[in-house]
């Protein structure tokens, strides 16, 4: 494609790096767009377009749509990426960024992702697992040549899209959080609000009818120039409409369709191919050749027969529909999809046609009634005014929910109110005399609410009560604006907290029964009970908005699905002295678990488990480890999340700091950290957890955290960008990327007992440098004085001393004397467990080596975890 960045080896590197990591959307479709078809792509000027913008829409601010996942890898310019992240020099790279836009008049409204959805969860782990191997290619780099590799291996630091987050809002900038995959909601609002275009590195949005799509690899940011992708010029080229680009992308395979589903009817088309060119590679012939059987064989029926009988689509059928679908905006319907006139799903203002052959129970993965007798009026969000028809199978007389959500993320059928588990049934009735209203998100998106029950694997939905109360909401000073409002982005106004978020039936997904689960190209589940994990609709309210505004981690993930995950750290699978940190902090999030899902609880029943998605060494990511929360003790009480997150009262906010201490089982050392100054009292309380959890930390890796958090306060970001480790240490890579870790944790926990620290005050920008802790800690390694770790500096000597004391003694509390690496024994390369407040040792044998974790022997995935039993290794 265009070279248009301009910086010769860093902005080529930078660009291989984006190449390399597309991966997302349609197959093949990214090079093919830059060997075999350049014309589509179209240099332009950010600065011209925002004019002409401005004269044909007077009053009309233009507004870019920014897809953050995209961004990550080009906005993070600092060449430092292996010590554990360059903060402060990417804030000031974020900021240009921010300010360049700003300055010609342009609006940057940024969008990250959610969650992950159940369909594109075999993508999200096929990445993970080819991000381990590249991970073990550093490590190994690293060990021969002790330096930094070049930038064709680039891994983005840890927590970089969750802090990323909270820079922006810092920055000013409008910054939402998805409640899918964020894709979706770029291409509906760029659509919805006539938005100037979307800035991404996504070939989905060559696919989405929606507005022009604008290269960030090839975005010149002084310049404002990039290239611009056109879907029209695509379609010209290979004969097709736009209609038609769905189509074509789940024939190729993209995030939910499996690349090998339709691969023998790719090559099908190819051999019968008659244009093929010979300098093209194999990939752009095999899109040539299926877009050309669209254009001439496809076509040719199109309206005479349905698409499943010119098409091998066999028992993947339902999730073709449910490819096909997700490219479908509101307003939008797919010439591709049979309809009968009065069989019509309505969605969001527009028309999906189904099929609705009486004679196929298999083939409808969102069916429709021929005489429709009765609607079922849905509760809607402001943008929506949906009416869902259900049905019944002519056969079976068995009821088939329609499937309204393009990407649905659990197919459930209806479930039960919250005093009841027993099955609600929808529809079953050929005259029903009752009307079942159903709820929806933001820009008609139905939330599923699912835990599963470990013992019997089944996941349960469910709904809470109803409330339309106006919920004040607790929020972090970090975001300086009226949060007891919520602005999402389908509504241009501001409205009471959640009003279209009202818990009756929660969600109308696409079943088909006769699809087993065990398959995982089928999206139809067996038909199990359905329950809920959280009933209180007021407190998911909340979650759910704070989530929208991208003001909290993690915490209605788990409230609502029950569901978490956790991508790549640099960590070493081969050093068995340093534990995973996704072990390491497993204990803070089982108690959060305890705290979140306070309501699911009763005499009969422990809370559920959760099931968490975490990327470490040895885990093959077949399954998720089901992890039970933890019960934690806090001083007075547990306080319920009403009272965190809605009393304002002055000395509700000692029991808020009060809950957060407990989660990292701190609570004997509050009057200490009361005592430390900020920013430093989230660190030390951080500090003090890894210590006490990781027996193989010394006295001088506290000192190289104490030293470089003190010395930061005092650099500027150019500083930071001169200063240069003598060589790149394995071991301090790891710690770099534990303590960030240590980070994000803090973010989830003080979310989950309502903010009561200042979400500033553990940002890294403000406490944590990458390469400034390398320094210190090949400093403090070689035995240097403390005095040469503070550079000097007589002032943070009594500071360094003090917070030394604070980790220390709290330590002690804990029977954990943190020794000088010169007083090791040889006890430090095992691992040690914890019960209750005696200590034992679990011997060498739990230490983790290159086959794998034994402590997963019951079989990846199948493990409960409900003690705190990796107190310490």
């Amino acid at each position: 494609m265009f070279g248009l960045r301009g910086s010769p080896s860093a902005d080529a590197g930078r660009k291989e790096i984006l190449s390399r990591s597309s991966v997302m959307g349609v197959r093949g479709l990214q090079g093919f767009v830059g060997s075999t078809c350049p014309h589509i792509c179209t240099v332009v000027n950010f600065k011209e377009l925002a004019e002409h913008h401005r004269s044909k829409y007077p009053g009309c601010t233009p507004t870019i749509v920014v897809d953050a996942m995209c961004c990550l890898r080009y906005w993070y310019t600092p060449q430092s990426w292996i010590c554990g992240g360059q903060w402060r020099e990417y804030f000031s790279a974020l900021r240009d960024f921010v300010k360049t836009f700003t300055a010609v008049g342009i609006k940057l409204i940024f969008f990250f992702d959610g969650m992950v959805e159940q369909d594109k969860r075999d993508e999200w782990v096929k990445r993970r697992l080819k991000n381990n191997r590249e991970i073990s290619r550093i490590f190994h780099y690293i060990k021969s040549h002790k330096e930094q590799p070049g930038r064709n291996m680039f891994f983005i630091p840890s927590g970089l899209a969750v802090f990323t987050r909270f820079a922006l809002k810092t920055l000013g900038q409008e910054t939402l959080c998805s409640l899918q995959e964020a894709d979706y909601e770029v291409a509906s609002y760029g659509l919805q609000h006539n938005c100037l275009g979307i800035l991404g590195e996504d070939t989905d949005y060559l696919i989405y009818d929606t507005c022009p799509y604008f290269s960030i690899s090839e975005l010149c940011l002084e310049s404002l120039d990039t290239v611009m992708l056109c879907r029209e010029k695509l379609c010209e080229s290979l004969g097709l409409r736009v209609a038609d680009l769905p189509l074509l992308a789940c024939l190729l395979g993209n995030d939910i369709i499996p690349e090998g589903m339709f691969e023998s009817f790719r090559y099908k088309c190819l051999s019968s191919y008659t244009s093929v060119k010979e300098n093209f590679d194999k990939k752009g012939n095999i899109i040539l050749a299926v877009s050309d059987h669209i254009s001439k064989v496809l076509h040719l029926y199109q309206g005479e027969k349905k698409l499943e009988e010119l098409l091998p689509l066999g028992p993947n059928k339902a999730l073709f529909y449910k490819g096909m679908a997700s490219y479908l905006l509101p307003g939008q319907k797919s010439p591709w999809v049979f309809q009968k006139p009065k069989g019509v799903l309505t969605l969001d203002k527009q028309v999906i046609s189904m099929s609705s052959d009486p004679e196929s129970r298999e083939e409808v993965p969102m069916c429709s009634d021929p005489e429709p007798r009765q609607e079922v009026p849905m509760c809607t969000g402001p943008e929506s005014r949906q009416e869902v028809p259900m049905c019944s199978d002519p056969e079976s007389r068995q009821e088939v929910p329609m499937c309204i959500d393009s990407e649905p993320r659990q197919e459930v059928p209806m479930c039960t109110g919250p005093q009841s588990r027993q099955e609600v049934p929808m529809c079953s009735d050929p005259e029903p005399r009752q009307e079942v209203p159903t709820c929806t998100g933001p820009q008609s998106r139905q939330e599923v609410l699912i835990w599963t029950d470990p013992e019997s694997r089944q996941e349960i939905l469910c709904t809470g009560h109803e409330s339309k109360q106006e919920v004040p909401i607790c929020t972090d000073p970090i975001s300086k604006q009226e949060d007891s409002m919520c602005t999402h982005p389908g509504i241009n106004q501001k409205l009471p907290v959640a009003t279209d978020f009202e818990f009756k039936l929660e969600a109308l997904m696409c079943t088909n029964p006769e699809i087993k689960q065990e398959d995982p190209t089928n999206v139809g589940p067996e038909i199990k009970q359905q329950v809920t994990m959280v009933s209180d609709t007021e407190i998911l309210k909340i979650a759910r908005t704070h989530h929208v505004q991208a003001e909290s981690y993690l915490v209605y993930n788990i409230m609502s699905s029950g569901e978490i995950e956790c991508s790549n750290t640099l960590e070493d699978e081969l050093d068995q002295a340093l534990p995973s940190q996704a072990f390491i902090y497993r204990p803070i999030r089982q108690r959060v678990y305890s705290l979140l899902l306070e309501d699911c609880q009763d005499v009969a029943s422990t809370c559920p488990a959760v099931k968490e998605w975490f990327v470490y060494p040895g885990n093959p990511l077949r399954h998720p480890d089901l992890v039970r929360p933890l019960q934690m003790t806090v001083p007075g009480g547990t306080p319920s999340l009403k009272i965190l997150w809605l009393n304002q009262e002055p000395e509700i906010q000692i029991r808020r700091l009060d809950t957060l201490l407990a989660c990292f089982n701190l609570s004997s050392s509050r009057e200490e950290l009361q005592a430390v100054e900020s920013p430093f009292q989230a660190l030390c309380c951080l500090l003090i957890y890894l210590f006490v959890q990781v027996d193989t930390l010394c006295l001088e890796d506290l000192h190289a955290f104490i030293a470089q958090a003190l010395c930061l306060q005092g650099k500027s970001t150019s500083q930071l960008v001169n200063l240069q480790p003598d060589y790149i240490n394995p071991r301090a890579v790891q710690l770099g990327s534990l303590l960030v870790r240590g980070l994000t944790t803090l973010v989830l926990v003080n979310s989950a007992c309502g903010f009561p620290w200042k979400m500033s005050d553990f940002m890294p920008w403000n406490i944590f440098d990458g390469k400034l802790f390398h320094q210190k800690y090949l400093q403090s390694e070689k035995g240097y004085a403390v005095e040469v770790l503070l550079e000097q500096n007589r002032s943070r000597l009594t500071k360094f001393h003090n917070l030394k004391a604070v980790v220390c003694k709290a330590c002690m509390k804990e029977n954990r004397r943190i020794t000088g690496r010169a007083h090791w024994g040889s006890h430090h390369t095992g691992r040690w467990g914890r019960q209750g407040s005696s200590y034992h040792r679990t011997g060498s044998g739990y230490s983790r080596s290159s086959q794998g974790q034994p402590w997963r022997d019951q079989g990846p995935g199948s493990r409960q975890y409900e003690h705190d039993q990796w107190r310490r290794y």
